[in-house]
């Protein structure tokens, strides 16, 4: 399977995707659990802590049932590291020609973000078809991706930012919406008192957005 085949299927995993600012990797095991048990077969841990890269390791690791991916992927060394670490997958908040030319040779599919038009079809015309579609909200929500569905069809997405549970079925009705991204699956308060109960209900409730 080509990599842009690879990244379409594990966008399609589940309807939300949870996006995790984890502190402490030896948690990331349960947390994985607990969206698992939830419904949910997805997650990206951010590169924005120390803890990232142990905890999609430790993920990668000991629970094999969800797919793991690195998000804020911001160079061509943050993709190896991620690799490495044993992400299935990585996902950066925009894209550069740089970081566009590395993906396309590297062991994991890469999902380029995108904001407006320009953005898109430099990301199309260095072979992607899927994208993130960040930051949603501020960038034109669901007005814009209906308007980005006429002249680019063949273009899908995983919009994330400003989506919340309430507004993620809006999103996953449009048809060139593949799955939305949302924080919202693993509270910081949730994570630091192991709530994992909570995080299962969270992710149980996302899990049934599409239906």
């Amino acid at each position: 399977m080509s990599l842009s085949a690879e990244i379409e299927r594990i966008l399609r995993l589940s309807p939300v995707m949870p996006v995790v600012v984890i502190e402490e990797a030896a948690i990331a095991p349960d947390l994985a659990r607990a969206l698992v048990r939830g419904g949910i077969r997805v997650v990206e841990i951010t590169l924005r802590t120390p803890a990232a890269l142990a905890a999609i390791e430790a993920i990668a690791r000991h629970v094999p049932e969800i797919a793991v991916g690195a998000g804020t992927v911001l160079s061509a060394a943050d993709l190896r590291a991620a690799a490495s670490a044993g992400s299935t997958f990585a996902i950066s908040p925009g894209a550069t020609p740089a970081l566009l030319t590395a993906a396309a040779s590297a062991p994991i599919p890469y999902l380029p973000a995108v904001a407006t038009p320009s953005e898109l079809m430099q990301g199309l015309a260095s072979g992607y078809h899927c994208f993130k579609f960040f930051p949603a909200g501020p960038a034109g929500g669901i007005a814009m991706l209906k308007a980005l569905a006429g002249p680019f069809p063949q273009a899908r997405f995983c919009p994330t930012g400003g989506i919340t549970q309430e507004s993620v079925r809006s999103y996953l009705e449009l048809p060139n919406v593949l799955c939305a991204g949302g924080s919202w699956l693993s509270p910081a308060e949730a994570l630091a008192a192991r709530d994992w109960k909570r995080i299962e209900a969270l992710a149980s409730r996302a899990a049934a957005s599409r239906t």
